[in-house]
């Protein structure tokens, strides 16, 4: 009866049509498929936290790992050098997890990165397509695998 209390109940005015319920047409046909992905985006705000870490046995000085952690679970990481001397950094390798894809967590990451180290200049060194979208929508340039500094040999 939702939508029936506005609608003349005599044939007096002309033919009165039930609406329809068809709800494989219209703008509302796929009505889970938006309340899904803002649960997801809710949950990446939410429920993931960053954990810093230094790799062992690598090296250089500067190589860490920001762990991308939900429910004691590791779902991303962020592999990236950093030198203090030269306020530099560049990020060389960013993982998630297949069902976080399209959530906004990479961009949070990086995100979360710049605000962990302000005043440094990131650069990275990844040509992968979905990491190479996500770098050119945080403005993050690409450059060589080289070393990261002129002084880091």
């Amino acid at each position: 009866m939702h939508g029936h209390h506005a609608r003349p109940s005599s044939t007096l005015f002309g033919s009165s049509s039930a609406p329809s319920s068809d709800r494989t047409a219209g703008r509302h046909s796929r009505p889970g498929r938006i309340a899904t992905r803002l649960r997801r985006r809710f949950l990446v705000y939410g429920a993931v936290e960053f954990l810093s870490t230094h790799v062992p046995d690598d090296p250089g000085p500067g190589e860490e790992c920001l762990l991308l952690v939900h429910a004691r679970q590791v779902v991303g990481e962020v592999h990236y050098r950093m030198c203090a001397r030269c306020a530099r950094g560049v990020i060389t390798d960013v993982t998630l997890d297949e069902r976080f894809h399209g959530s906004g967590l990479g961009t949070r990451a990086l995100s979360h990165l710049r605000a962990r180290h302000p005043g440094t200049a990131w650069h990275s060194t990844l040509t992968l397509r979905a990491t190479r979208d996500l770098l050119r929508r945080m403005r993050i340039p690409t450059t060589d695998p080289g070393p990261l500094c002129a002084h880091a040999g």
